[in-house]
């Protein structure tokens, strides 16, 4: 009997990461190229071939100035794989990327996803919220980064005697060379379980269980040590900053999609509202007790996430951590293995028969051939263009005016970038301040208007949303 039942067991794990295969091919249908990508690929092919970026090179307005490239080792990771895989890169990236994260979520909790199938199931469809990110960005690995620093300090708060934690400075290094931005949540989130590990109470429905000083020690010496492991990077310490500099940048924040805060507004933030009732209302109508680190874990994960739309994978990573504490226990259903087969093979079709949906969102470029022919054709010395087509400028060699690295541009000029644009404030003293000899616009931005009806400007190009003007001399 005890071996049929850990076949069974067995058997119902080996479907669910098939599920977990399945739903990551879904997620590649929505795996898409955005404007930083180009970038990326050039500054990784740049460093791959010359060694690490400390200045800009990429823009005629701030060439020579100091860059933070927090993200460099995942510039070269992503431009090795294309050297590799080709245009196949970006999918395999992204599946290796989320892949690995659900299998860490269900192994780490491998007795929780098991004991109630049908919550585990839904929990799972749950990291739809995870498709937001499925673009070729650094995002990617420091999702499965948060997962692991949370699954290590979860383990060491349940067992004193885990070593698991002594591997988050390692972790630390590697996180702050690929995505230096987020690489401080290795040693903040090591301070949230110490701190909060030092209450013990019961209140209402919450109760706190503080962790012996064998606990502490560890959780104290690791931070410590892993605020010394993200030094290790070409920047050094300023990288331990840079990410608190970037918040408080308010002009970077309320003009980058990726930085807008979530709000009822907009009918496409619903669904990470609806995730987050979900699990309130699973915490507030559990038989057990609320522990305190879970309260505030829920806390943190829901205030980034109300942040920043950039932080709602992080509220499904850390919350799987968490939210199977408080679902009760169902008894196998005969049947399971059957529907987990059968949705399997379902998203598996969906995926073959939508292939070529991937094909359109990868081969997706706002720039065609023809008018960065014409551009470096007449190679402009002082070119403006607009935000989103700077990095197919920088993939093709063509000098910018502004690109996706908003938080270099922010303290020269993305105020006045963003003043031409949108015709705000003086802009045609701007326009004169920095006298371009070239405009590369989209034609449903204010600038359009002003340029079209310029006798001092002239159309190269005019195709789809995309416009080029030349100065008349």
């Amino acid at each position: 009997m005890k071996n049929k039942s850990f076949f069974r067991k067995n058997k119902t794990v080996f479907l669910i990461v098939f599920f977990l295969f399945s739903l990551v091919l879904f997620f590649l249908l929505t795996m898409r190229i955005d404007p930083d990508y180009f970038w990326h690929i050039k500054a990784g092919e740049y460093m791959f071939k010359n060694g690490i970026l400390r200045k800009d090179i990429f823009s005629w307005i701030v060439k020579g100035k100091y860059w933070m490239s927090h993200e460099w080792l995942f510039e070269v990771i992503i431009y090795v794989l294309k050297l590799l895989f080709g245009n196949l890169h970006v999918l395999i990236y992204g599946f290796i990327c989320i892949f690995s994260l659900l299998l860490i979520l269900f192994f780490a909790n491998k007795n929780n996803y098991l004991k109630n199938i049908p919550f585990s199931l839904l929990w799972i469809i749950a990291s739809l919220i995870l498709i937001v990110y499925m673009q070729a960005r650094p995002h990617l690995i420091s999702f499965v980064f948060v997962a692991l620093t949370i699954w290590f300090l979860y383990d060491l708060y349940r067992n004193e005697n885990s070593k698991k934690i002594y591997f988050l400075p390692v972790i630390s290094i590697f996180w702050a060379n690929i995505h230096g931005g987020s690489s401080n949540l290795s040693y903040l989130f090591c301070v949230v379980f110490a701190v909060v590990g030092l209450f013990s109470f019961s209140f209402s429905k919450i109760e706190a269980h503080r962790i012996n000083k064998r606990q502490l020690k560890k959780y104290l010496l690791v931070s410590i040590l892993c605020i010394l492991a993200i030094c290790i990077n070409p920047h050094g310490s300023k990288m331990l900053v840079y990410p608190y500099l970037n918040m408080l940048d308010t002009v970077m924040l309320n003009n980058i999609a990726e930085w807008q805060a979530t709000t009822l507004n907009n009918p496409q933030h619903y669904l990470y509202f609806i995730l987050v009732l979900a699990i309130v209302g699973i915490f507030l109508f559990s038989k057990r007790k609320i522990l305190f680190i879970d309260l505030i874990l829920l806390m943190i994960s829901v205030f980034l996430g109300l942040k920043s739309i950039r932080f709602w994978g992080y509220t499904y990573i850390i919350m799987s951590f968490v939210v199977f504490n408080y679902v009760e226990e169902r008894k196998y259903d005969v049947g399971t293995n059957s529907s987990i087969c059968l949705f399997s093979v379902i998203l598996i079709i969906f995926f073959m028969v939508n292939l070529a949906t991937i094909k359109d969102n990868l081969s997706y470029k706002a720039l065609d051939n023809e008018v960065i022919s014409i551009i470096k054709k007449e190679a402009p010395e002082r070119l403006y263009n607009f935000y989103d087509y700077g990095g197919e400028l920088v993939y093709n060699g063509i000098l910018v005016f502004i690109d996706g690295r908003a938080d270099l541009y922010s303290k020269y000029n993305y105020e006045d970038y963003l003043d031409i644009s949108l015709l705000q404030g003086d802009y045609v003293q701007l326009i004169n301040k920095y006298d371009f000899d070239y405009f590369l616009v989209n034609d449903r931005y204010p600038i359009n208007t002003y340029l079209k009806y310029n006798n001092n400007y002239s159309v190269l190009y005019d195709s789809d949303d995309v416009v080029l003007y030349k100065k008349i001399d």
